[in-house]
């Protein structure tokens, strides 16, 4: 199969990588294929695919839907990024845990990303374009966010004054989030 999968320590939380086919012309990778993803548990029918393109310094995230929860297949098609998962789902026994993980153009890294978690990464290189696919759609009226440095999560981000937008600026506590999943 031409594709390595290692697991992470947060349950369904993937770290995918395609095989990429070079030669003196450059390389192939194929960057989704149904049914070699579902081997490996990605059952997923996605719905939705978005691309960002950033600058260095930028973080975005952490979001999440709370009542329409997105799964997604994230990877930088250029430039490099670290891509931070957070475990969302109250009956998970990694509940509050964070994984993150390098991914860019050149290693052709992936995270698969359950639903129920919340997602963000920041931009290392100059630019970085990211694309991901999102097993349903976007609910504006759904989407909510904890702070980047929040220090109940203590996320490592290997940044430490990011660009933010002012949405994220106003995302919740960790604490504040979590009363807000009662609610959903």
């Amino acid at each position: 199969m031409n594709l390595k999968v290692e697991k992470t320590p947060l349950e369904g939380l993937l770290l995918m990588a395609p095989l990429s086919f070079e030669d003196a012309r450059g390389y192939l990778a194929e960057t989704y294929h149904k049914d070699k993803y579902k081997h490996f548990g990605v059952n997923c029918d996605f719905v939705q695919d978005n691309q960002s393109y950033s600058v260095r310094g930028v973080l975005r995230g952490l979001h999440a839907q709370l009542r329409s929860p997105q799964a997604k297949l994230v990877r930088a098609v250029s430039g490099e990024i670290f891509d931070v998962a957070v475990d969302a789902r109250p009956n998970s026994p990694t509940f509050g845990q964070w994984h993150g993980d390098y991914l860019s153009g050149a290693n052709l890294r992936q995270l698969f990303i359950p639903e129920g978690f919340l997602h963000g990464f920041c931009v290392l290189s100059e630019t970085a374009i990211v694309h991901y696919k999102c097993s349903s759609l976007y609910v504006p009226d759904d989407q909510s966010g904890v702070l980047w440095n929040d220090k109940d999560l203590g996320i490592d981000w290997p940044i430490e004054t990011p660009v933010l937008s002012d949405k994220d600026r106003q995302n919740l506590t960790w604490k504040k989030f979590r009363e807000a999943l009662k609610k959903a």
